[in-house]
């Protein structure tokens, strides 16, 4: 097996059906992560996975207005679109709003492994391509979530931690409130004080001594390039 691991995000409100296909693209060595409505996926489209498949007739917030918030996020992320609707319009309305694949249920599970893998392949390549931000000496690998310092030794975070400076990082130069970033990391589901923030940003600065995390009073953290 490769030394490295895809993570998918697998959105299907028919839980039977997401438990088969989580068993087998984890047959695969692939990270899957299955959400049974929108709502809870939300709180995670800044996790950098490799991969969203998602259903379009989703209780709530349909697979539509997901994928709008994911392209939103990072316009560059792969998503493959599963459906009981076998409508030409569905299918050119998913490829209009960035989808990169339709499926059309019912479909053997092997079909969608097949079509993944096709996919990660003609994305990442062999492997994992890194894209690396590189910021005060330090070395942000946004699709592999590692840190490494100047001699390319890896620091260890945390997934809130990186998390955290995914975002900030994403808005270089721009100062984030606590409540922006509690919301956007935590999810709007999260109960619980901004202190939250505060104890990741210390522990943040403790491993990243060198990165230029500033404290900006009444308007909350950035990074500066």
């Amino acid at each position: 097996m490769a030394d490295f691991s895809f993570h998918i995000h697998l959105v299907e409100d028919e839980e039977r059906l997401s438990s088969i296909l989580k068993v087998y693209l984890e047959k695969e060595g692939w990270k899957v992560t299955v959400f049974n409505n929108a709502e809870d996926a939300l709180n995670y489209i800044h996790d950098g996975v490799h991969l969203w498949i998602l259903d379009i007739m989703l209780p709530g917030i349909s697979g539509f207005d997901l994928i709008k918030k994911i392209k939103e996020n990072n316009s560059e992320q792969p998503v493959i679109f599963i459906s009981a609707r076998d409508r030409d319009l569905d299918k050119i309305q998913g490829l209009e709003m960035g989808s990169d694949d339709y499926l059309t249920k019912p479909f053997l599970p092997k079909e969608l492994v097949i079509r993944t893998k096709k996919l990660l392949h003609r994305i990442y390549g062999q492997g994992l391509k890194s894209h690396l931000i590189e910021v005060s000496g330090y070395k942000f690998d946004i699709n592999r979530r590692k840190v490494f310092d100047k001699e390319m030794q890896e620091i260890d975070l945390t997934m809130k931690e990186f998390d955290v400076v995914l975002f900030l990082l994403e808005n270089i130069n721009v100062a984030k409130q606590r409540e922006e970033i509690l919301t956007t990391v935590w999810g709007e589901s999260y109960v619980g004080s901004t202190r939250a923030v505060d104890d990741v940003i210390r522990r943040v600065r403790k491993k990243l001594p060198r990165l230029n995390l500033e404290t900006l009073y009444g308007a909350g953290y950035r990074i500066v390039s």
